[in-house]
Order: C-alpha cells, then sequence, then structure tokens
C-alpha cells in the first residue's frame, strides 16, 4: 500500500472514531464526567483530558521540522521503554492538571477542536512526510497516525465502561488497531474473536487464558506495551 493510501485509510479511521467520541460525549453530564474509570487515579473527566492531547498532538509535530527518515513504526512506538513509572507519572498528572482547568462542556469542545485540527493538519502534508514524537522517535505520517487511532479507539472502551454504554468502537478504527496487533493476519479460527474481543484481550482490558496466548502467540499476534 502507498504512503497516500496509507494515511487515507488511517485518517478515515481517525475521524470516524473521534466523531463518534463527540456525539457520545455530548450527552454527558457533570456528574458522569466525574465517575472512576479503570485506567486509575484518572476520572472519566482526566481520561478525557489525555485523549483530547493525545488527538491534537500532530499540529505542533507537523509544524515542526520534518526528520531525514523514519525509524520506528506504530508497532514500535510501543515499546516497553516508553512506559516507564517517571513518565507514566507524568502522563497522569498531566491529565489530572488539565482537567481541573476546564468544565466538562468546554473539555468535549476542546477535543472536538484538538482532533479537528489534527485532521487539518494532516490534510495539509504530504503522505511520505515525516514527524517525530515527544519520545523523540521519528515515524512516517501514517504510523504515528494509526497510534492516534489506537488511543482514541482504546480509551474509547474504558470511557464507556465507565460511564455504563455499550462499546462504540467505530468498524474503521477497529480494523486499524486489530491490524497493528495481527499484522493484518486473520484471527485463527480457534479463538472466534471478532475485532473487539481481540482488542479487549491484547489490550488486557478482558481476560486472556493460556490457550488463547498459545494460539494467538502462534499465529504472530504482537503483544504491546500500554501506559494505560
Amino acid at each position: 500500500m502507498t504512503a497516500g493510501r496509507t494515511v487515507e485509510s488511517v485518517r478515515t479511521a481517525f475521524r470516524d472514531e473521534c466523531a463518534r467520541l463527540g456525539e457520545v460525549l455530548r450527552g454527558v453530564d457533570e456528574a458522569q464526567l466525574d465517575r472512576p474509570t479503570d485506567c486509575r487515579p484518572w476520572t472519566v473527566r482526566e481520561l478525557l483530558a489525555h485523549v483530547r492531547t493525545g488527538a491534537g498532538r500532530l499540529v505542533d509535530m507537523l509544524a515542526a521540522p520534518a526528520p531525514p527518515r523514519a525509524r520506528v513504526d506504530a508497532v514500535g512506538y510501543y515499546g516497553a521503554a516508553k512506559f516507564t513509572p517517571p513518565v507514566d507519572a507524568a502522563r497522569i498528572d498531566s491529565g489530572r492538571h488539565e482537567a481541573r482547568e476546564i468544565d466538562g462542556p468546554a473539555l468535549v469542545a476542546d477535543f472536538e477542536r484538538a482532533w479537528r485540527a489534527a485532521l487539518a493538519a494532516v490534510d495539509a502534508a504530504p503522505p511520505s512526510r515525516v514527524v517525530r514524537t515527544r519520545h523523540g522517535d521519528a515515524m512516517a505520517l501514517g504510523e504515528f497516525l494509526r497510534t492516534r487511532v489506537v488511543e482514541v479507539g482504546v480509551h474509547g472502551l474504558d470511557l464507556a465502561a465507565a460511564l455504563d454504554r455499550r462499546p462504540w468502537l467505530t468498524p474503521t478504527a477497529a480494523r486499524v488497531v486489530a491490524d497493528l496487533f495481527t499484522g493484518g493476519r486473520p484471527v485463527p479460527p480457534e479463538l472466534g474473536w471478532d475485532r473487539l474481543t481481540l482488542i479487549r484481550k491484547a489490550t488486557g482490558r478482558a481476560g486472556l487464558t493460556d490457550g488463547e496466548r498459545a494460539a494467538a502467540d502462534a499465529a504472530g499476534f504482537r503483544w504491546l506495551s500500554f501506559g494505560g
């Protein structure tokens, strides 16, 4: 697949998932925003602040000088070394601090502005563009955008659980996230997982038996490190 087609397909997934999250959040009240999530110690409000920041990262990244070549793909981005205790603590504190500075409706509106600005920046950039992440990784635009789909989609599962909603993961985002774990390969028939089940199990949002792990390992699935 060419860089242009890669960016376009992932862009669609990012747009779809962000738009769906925005629709859900417009019906959430302040008490619901203060509910705890399984991404402890974050509340719904604090987790949303984290998602808002992550969704908008490409604006500044695309405004910065481009590295000469990509060094890391989306799988490599989720390396365990990035999620050390100090990095995790800073990430958690940042989400909590940002959430305290803004009320619910303003936070939801700010999420909308952030992802739409990121989408506009992507549309203005050449598909072959390389960006540098906050961790210092040089990545192809399409590969970093893939991580944004993961962040919005997987944390959307956390938000749905906290709000007692059915998961709203969109088909386009589910495909991008699932393919990251499977390398684009089909799920072994003996597992019988749909994409949502695969994502929940691969990210620790659902239990994984020894037999399931063995079957997934045999199929070449990738187990990535997430900072929550």
